[in-house]
């Protein structure tokens, strides 16, 4: 049985409303979902133009909201990316009071303590999440200050009682990024920490928690995760409703959570899901070319899923 009462024992009204309408559209309808990194929100803008519909979720990105940004030693791709990025709080929020949409947050962390260019890769830090674990040292100092910095920027919010699906420490069952370079169980202890910290000193109840790994000894447990979540970017397109995949992330927790394809590089075939009902709440496209233009989705099947009745929308 999915349980639809948030682990946040001081959850916000609305944060257990979402999390209810998670459980409830699982298997009955799919999200939709997609990824806007920068503030014009173009990928929402194509959807609109090519469906005539926008999705019902929309992701924000943190990565220029990082503390420990080092300027100096950057490519200009990198510098692009964080310029483009600033700012999409604000709109995020704007977006939250003025549509009836569902909001999720990816932050690519860049390393607390030292990196170059963009340090949430692993071979651009020497910052080692095991020592986070160690009362006392700089990088467990410089992880909750960063910590103190970031929930500053989610407490508007929680003021406001908007709900956010929060997915810290993202794709760490992959070791391309600091916290999972050493492991899913250090990612999973990150995880935790920041749990408690959100959870009883900032009094983030707005957040419902998504965990995004696969492997069983990352998996913080049924009283730390509201929805578990995988990411899934397929070599080539082959449609799908990604069953293989739900059934390898249920295997690996509790099967006691809803769950979400956090990040796809194709979208699901809505055909394959209205026959199958794999209970994915909602999918999220992730950005810029995964969406727009046709290398990776073409606008035949992107109308096929905005236009079909199973698939959830945006009203604005």
């Amino acid at each position: 049985m999915i349980n639809q009462t948030p682990v946040n024992k001081n959850a916000t009204k609305n944060a257990k409303a979402l999390l209810k309408y998670l459980c409830d559209t699982a298997g009955n309808a799919i999200i939709t979902g997609q990824h806007t990194q920068t503030n014009p929100m173009e990928e929402a803008a194509y959807i609109s133009e090519k469906t005539g519909k926008l999705p019902k979720l929309r992701g924000f990105e943190l990565l220029s909201y990082s503390p420990n940004i080092n300027y100096d030693d950057a490519s200009k791709e990198c510098l692009d990316e964080i310029y483009d990025n600033r700012g999409t709080l604000d709109t995020a929020l704007k977006w939250a009071q003025s549509s009836d949409g569902i909001l999720t947050f990816s932050f690519h962390w860049y390393s607390p303590v030292g990196g170059r260019d963009k340090s949430f890769y692993a071979e651009n830090t020497d910052f080692d999440a095991d020592r986070v674990l160690i009362e006392g040292t700089p990088e467990r100092e410089a992880f909750f200050r960063d910590m103190d910095v970031i929930a500053g920027y989610l407490k508007p919010f929680c003021d406001r009682d908007i709900p956010v699906l929060w997915r810290p420490f993202h794709e760490s069952d992959g070791t391309w990024f600091w916290w999972g370079a050493k492991g899913a169980k250090t990612a999973k202890k990150l995880y935790e920490l920041m749990f408690e910290h959100y959870t009883v000193k900032h009094r983030l109840d707005n957040l419902l928690w998504v965990w995004n790994c696969r492997l069983p000894e990352g998996y913080p447990g049924d009283d730390m995760v509201d929805v578990i979540s995988v990411d899934v970017y397929h070599e080539k397109y082959t449609p799908t409703d990604y069953a293989a995949e739900y059934e390898e992330l249920v295997r690996n927790t509790t099967g006691k959570k809803v769950a979400a394809l956090a990040e796809v590089g194709y979208l699901p075939d809505v055909g394959m899901l209205k026959r199958s009902r794999v209970p994915w709440a909602y999918y999220m496209t992730w950005s810029k070319e995964f969406i727009i233009g046709e290398k990776y989705n073409t606008t035949e099947n992107l109308r096929k899923m905005y236009l079909d009745e199973y698939a959830v929308t945006a009203r604005e």
